[in-house]
């Protein structure tokens, strides 16, 4: 078994520009040993595959690409005895029913809490000395669209690293519900020290404020109409007499954008807890092909004092949040997280998590294309098995 798995990772795509800077080395608990600790739901009589084997099985075939029960299942029946041996599968493979009856029953709580406290341990964000440099952990909802049944789809919220797009934490909104009661339990189990919680609107909440606070965490988070009084207040600063303080610039789906950022101290009057800075960001987009301009004015509080985070610090951190879209959009585009029809149980969940891990996995191996990587591991599938931490 190697000392360091990253180091495995990383020369699986040698000469590939990183996103993520390289990690130290260091001992890694494996990954397969992690999967093979989750509770397993099935009665011991009649078991044929443990858990574990299992679960490797589907975490490889996802980062080769496979999108759905079958998919892994065919995986499982064409891939050469040796690398079987690997995964635990001596006798025979499991069939596509086998997996949904398995994924189906699992405690979701409990897997996304193994994979998330794996991740958050050995993740890479781009940090240079702790204390010094902000981390950005963004909340951000998605709906798994083909998991429709009777009217309701399954709704995740998670929490993603900006710098790496990696989910560390993950929860299931309950049914006829929304994404507020699950932000507390969602970061429960995080350790919110010199970490700078952002969210949208929905999670400008007092009590979520409240939250990251106590855990030892900072939050920056977007004001809009829901939280009426308060956005009021914000319009009434006197932005005007602010010198620009930031101004950053972007390009890509067919637009460029420019955003304009002012900070201004609050005083202890603001309807929100702990607020230290108010922010206003007007982001000027300017569409290529028709030449059209939409200008949009944002406004955002923070924990943050001016001593902890400089006006270009705040930018940073108000764009990077959408770092979670751009994971939640190659779920869709990559895995066709959308046009799933994996609908039993929490099944839909489980899928979702193991897309999440394969993609946190590639990430800190370097790829910054992860349709690329998709088809590296789908030639490769021993690299995809070494990230397990097995040996023949």
């Amino acid at each position: 078994m190697p000392s360091s798995l990253i180091g495995v990772l990383q020369r699986h795509c040698q000469g590939i520009d990183s996103a993520c800077p390289d990690p130290e080395p260091q001992q890694f608990t494996s990954l397969a040993e992690t999967l093979s600790r989750i509770p397993d739901p099935r009665r011991v009589r009649g078991r044929r595959y443990h858990l574990g084997s299992l679960l490797a099985l589907c975490l490889v075939a996802v980062l080769g690409g496979a999108r759905s029960l079958a998919a892994i299942a065919r995986f499982a029946a064409d891939t050469d005895s040796s690398l079987r041996e690997q995964l635990g599968l001596t006798s025979s493979t499991p069939n596509a029913s086998t997996l949904g009856r398995l994924l189906a029953r699992l405690d979701g709580d409990a897997l996304d809490d193994a994979v998330g406290a794996w991740l958050a341990r050995y993740a890479a964000d781009p940090v240079d000395e702790p204390g010094e440099t902000l981390i950005g952990l963004a909340v951000d909802g998605k709906t798994v669209r083909g998991s429709r049944t009777d009217g309701m789809a399954v709704h995740l919220l998670a929490a993603a690293l900006h710098g790496c797009q990696t989910v560390i934490a993950q929860r299931q909104v309950a049914a006829k519900s929304n994404e507020i009661p699950a932000f507390a339990p969602l970061l429960d189990r995080l350790d919110l020290r010199g970490v700078v919680v952002t969210a949208d609107a929905m999670h400008t909440q007092s009590t979520h404020a409240e939250h990251v606070i106590t855990a030892g965490g900072h939050y920056l988070l977007v004001v809009k109409g829901n939280q009426k009084k308060l956005r009021k207040q914000l319009r009434r600063l006197p932005w005007r007499e602010i010198p620009l303080q930031a101004r950053t610039t972007g390009a890509g789906h067919g637009r460029r954008e420019v955003r304009r950022l002012k900070v201004c101290t609050v005083q202890p009057g603001l309807l929100f807890p702990h607020a230290v800075q108010a922010m206003e960001i007007k982001r000027r987009r300017t569409h290529r092909r028709t030449g059209k301009v939409q200008t949009k004015t944002v406004y955002a509080v923070t924990s943050l004092s001016p001593e902890q985070a400089r006006p270009a610090q705040l930018a940073q951190l108000v764009q990077n949040h959408w770092s979670v879209e751009a994971l939640h959009h190659v779920r869709d585009v990559t895995y066709s997280e959308d046009a799933s029809r994996v609908r039993t149980g929490t099944a839909p969940r489980a899928m979702a998590t193991l897309r999440n891990l394969a993609i946190g996995l590639m990430r800190q191996a370097g790829w910054t294309n992860i349709a690329a990587a998709v088809d590296h591991y789908r030639s490769r599938p021993q690299h995809a098995t070494a990230t397990l931490g097995l040996t023949a």
